[in-house]
């Protein structure tokens, strides 16, 4: 197969076929750093966190801290934050990166500090909604400003009261509303307006926050939050992260064997439900408390829906395209307003190297085959498009050109040098 020579988006990545090997140490949960970093902040005290990975989410997520008044600093992988001074500045810029967690995160804690600030992002982040708060804060006494999405300026206190939200957009800024309320006076509720998605984020959410010494209690449409609270400083231990787990065991189901190190059996993490769907589709899968095998098997095709799991979606859309019969993944329809829209780069994916893919309105069909062929594939700036890309080389008739190469350090720096330990060919093109 000749490679294609369009120079754009550089640098490429080259995957070659392989065949899946070996044992993985996962990196730990960028959803759980997340949590963790702000927690602590807010504690107003001094904590650890650890292991934690500097991906360029978690960078954007430490800078913003930094500028609300805290500081954050690695030693290892061991980060410690201090938050004595959060909220000491006023008229800040937060500058959130690419990282569509920390901006729903930060807004509503910046307005429970009373700060002035305007948000700001790269790549379309700055096209991601944000129109629930811009409804919701204002009634809350925060004055929103926005021409519809960054940059995007707040100011006023947070006040408590019923925060009517859906519950089918995003998690995040339910999580968001769940951080900030806590600090302010007065008890909170927060009503579900439709059925929740991503559950197992807010489950997380609230864990995390209980580590720090705050609690929130579930209620038949949502969750009530007491006032007044303080958050606690601690010492964090942070899971294994379950996404990234989910690119090497489906490489493993597909033709391989692989344990994955790191990953908590009993995790918030709803993520963790890929060792559950693994095994639907006829992989071998071994768990332990610590560590999952997955192991190739007779892959048949299965209904996934993804309305609690949207991030294990182009991973599993993969393994779909090698598992026989056809393959329905549903509710999944918020992909398309991610880093790009991954249902349709998902299927573009499949469709490049060989595979039949075909978008549904909310999600995918995928017709399952024995092999990939090779081709040129486009990564479209996201991470999990990338790494899916070089998950098809486990089951690959030639090689695989992708473009932006780097888009992984917005979550996982070291996946080449984890994917190439297990017998992967990843090879980064200048095209100079």
């Amino acid at each position: 197969m000749a490679l294609s020579t369009d120079k754009s988006s550089k640098p490429h990545i080259k995957y070659l076929p392989f065949t899946p090997n070996g044992t993985v140490n996962i990196p730990p949960s960028k959803s759980d750093v997340h949590r963790a970093i702000i927690c602590a902040a807010l504690s107003k005290g001094r904590c650890t966190i650890s292991p934690v990975a500097l991906s360029n989410d978690i960078k954007a997520t430490i800078g913003v801290i930094e500028d609300m008044g805290g500081t954050a600093k690695i030693d290892g992988n061991t980060l410690t934050v201090d938050g004595t001074n959060i909220f000491s500045a006023d008229n800040v810029t937060l500058d959130c990166g690419e990282s569509g967690s920390a901006l729903r995160f930060f807004i509503p804690v910046a307005a429970a500090g009373g700060l002035n600030a305007t948000f700001v992002g790269h790549g379309l982040l700055p096209q991601r909604p944000i129109g629930i708060f811009t409804e919701a804060l204002p009634k809350a006494g925060v004055k929103c400003e926005t021409e519809g999405g960054l940059p995007f300026k707040i100011s006023g206190r947070l006040k408590s009261g019923k925060f009517e939200i859906p519950g089918n957009i995003s998690s995040q800024f339910i999580t968001g509303l769940l951080l900030a309320l806590p600090l302010v006076e007065g008890d909170s509720d927060i009503v579900l307006t439709s059925p929740i998605e991503s559950v197992g984020y807010i489950n997380m959410t609230i864990y995390t926050m209980a580590k720090f010494g705050v609690t929130v209690q579930s209620t038949d449409y949502g969750w009530h939050i007491n006032g007044c609270q303080s958050y606690k400083p601690c010492n964090y231990t942070t899971d294994g992260d379950w996404s990234q787990a989910a690119f090497f065991m489906v490489a493993a189901a597909i033709g391989g064997r692989v344990t994955v190190n790191g990953v908590n059996k009993n995790s918030a993490q709803g993520d963790k439900k890929i060792a559950e769907l693994l095994s639907q589709f006829g992989a071998r899968v071994e768990q332990t408390e610590t560590s999952v095998t997955v192991e190739k098997g007779n892959l048949k095709a299965i209904t996934i829906d993804a309305s609690q799991i949207p991030d294990l979606v182009p991973a599993l859309s993969v393994c779909a395209a090698f598992a026989k019969g056809t393959t329905k993944i549903i509710n999944a329809e918020r992909l398309r307003i991610k880093e790009c829209d991954r249902l349709t780069a998902t299927a573009d994916l499949i469709n490049a190297l060989g595979g039949k893919a075909k978008e549904l309105s909310d999600g995918l069909e995928i017709e399952g085959t024995d092999r990939l062929r090779g081709g040129f594939a486009q990564g479209c700036n996201d991470h999990r498009i990338v790494m899916s890309a070089g998950v098809c080389a486990a089951g690959l008739d030639g090689e695989i050109e992708c473009t932006y190469a780097m888009s992984i350090n917005k979550s996982y720096p070291d996946f080449y040098t984890d994917y190439n330990s297990i017998g992967g060919k990843a090879n980064v093109l200048d095209l100079r």
